[in-house]
């Protein structure tokens, strides 16, 4: 595309529609809900159907990978002439349900030149966008492999990504999230534990012979809360802020006429660049101590579980300056730098040792009962994700 050329895909299909705006239209209609997340979810095999059929001819190389029957991750490959770097642009084909929209989620409507639909803006207009900004980069020459992968499960456990680097790498990596326009150069991680203390169970008149497990627990809350407020004052990431902890969950007891002899608390924690499990638990654990020191027959144990780092980008890496010098390009602005609060597969790909960062569409509603897409948006991530492959892999 020249860069005086505002639309990309700018063939139609006879509906008047852009080739971009007809893709997304196509992918917001095919129900792919996360299964894991609601009683009627769908899955992702349609919607990688009508990704394959529209990948078909257009000169990739295609695998679909499928360790979890019905979870479909597509992976399409242009192959480079050598020599080059290869770009992986990585989205998820999954969303959330249907069940919480306001109306019929799988009816794109076009208002006000935003298109309102499930997944418009989390994440098919990422999707279309990757789709057709490769396709058009993939027919001038380039040197470098150019792929893509079209995952499923981000929505909950990130399946699709990690199936993919099994097989697949590159030299960079483009994660097509929605971003408001903005460049995410960071996004906070996050560790969940369980924190159970132990009382003595005894008949509710025996106060004599039981301890209070939730009582105890009480106590372990109040210096949690302390340290919520000491991290907040602690020096921030210039892009995250501080990190923060809260408690997420509280069971114990059994009975009402019994003293519960043990109560479980669910901390999460959403960690910075530099925090890890061991971070965490070192923390937590330390107010465990604090507390044993105070009341004697204090009892307790900390169980880690779930664990996903933070992500942050390395600027000085190709693959960021390379989208940064696209933005100001396309925009004629400067591009405008953030971090996210929340977790994305940017962490995953970094992990592997492949320089990521985050770029993606102008919407809102995400999880949310009306979810919309800024279609001018669309058209500037596509020139952007097109101009950045021309640069990286020729």
């Amino acid at each position: 595309m020249s860069e005086s050329d505002d639309t990309p895909g700018r063939s139609t299909d006879g509906t008047g529609e852009s080739e971009l705006v007809s893709l997304l239209r196509q992918l917001i209609e095919v129900d792919s809900s996360n299964p894991d997340l609601g009683s009627t979810g769908r899955g992702e095999a349609a919607v990688a159907d009508v990704i394959t059929s529209w990948l078909a001819p257009r000169g990739c190389e295609i695998s679909r990978l499928e360790a979890t029957p019905g979870r479909p991750s597509i992976v399409a490959t242009w192959a480079g002439t050598g020599g080059g770097r290869s770009l992986m642009l990585n989205g998820h084909i999954d969303t959330v349900s249907l069940d919480s929209y306001d109306g019929d989620g799988l009816a794109p409507v076009i208002r006000d030149g935003a298109m309102f639909g499930r997944g418009s803006y989390d994440m098919k207009s990422g999707i279309a966008a990757m789709m057709v900004a490769a396709s058009t980069a993939a027919e001038r020459p380039h040197r470098g492999d150019i792929v893509l992968a079209l995952v499923a499960d981000e929505e909950f456990e990130s399946a699709g990504t990690i199936e993919v680097l099994r097989s697949f790498s590159a030299d960079g990596a483009i994660v097509v999230e929605p971003s408001n326009g903005e460049v995410t150069l960071a996004h906070r991680g996050l560790v969940w534990l369980d924190v159970i203390i132990t009382g003595l169970a005894a008949h509710g008149s025996r106060p004599d012979l039981g301890r209070d497990a939730i009582v105890q627990a009480g106590r372990f809350l109040a210096r949690l809360g302390d340290l919520a407020n000491d991290l907040a004052s602690r020096p921030e990431h210039p892009f995250l802020g501080a990190a923060n902890v809260h408690a997420s969950l509280v069971r114990g007891g059994v009975e009402m006429s019994s003293y519960p002899a043990e109560c479980t608390i669910g901390v999460e924690w959403r960690t910075l660049p530099g925090q890890d499990v061991d971070t965490v638990v070192s923390e937590i654990d330390a107010l465990l101590v604090a507390v044993s020191a105070e009341h004697p027959g204090f009892s307790y144990r900390i169980v880690p579980g779930l664990a996903e780092p933070p992500f942050e980008a390395d600027r000085s890496s190709a693959v960021v300056r390379s989208v940064l010098a696209n933005v100001e390009r396309v925009t004629g602005r400067p591009p405008v730098l953030r971090g996210e609060p929340f977790w994305t597969d940017c962490a995953l790909l970094a992990a592997a040792g492949i320089p990521s960062v985050l770029f993606g569409v102008t919407g809102g509603g995400a999880h949310a009962a009306s979810e919309w897409v800024d279609l001018a948006s669309v058209e500037t991530v596509a020139r952007v994700l097109e101009g950045t492959i021309d640069d990286f892999c020729a």
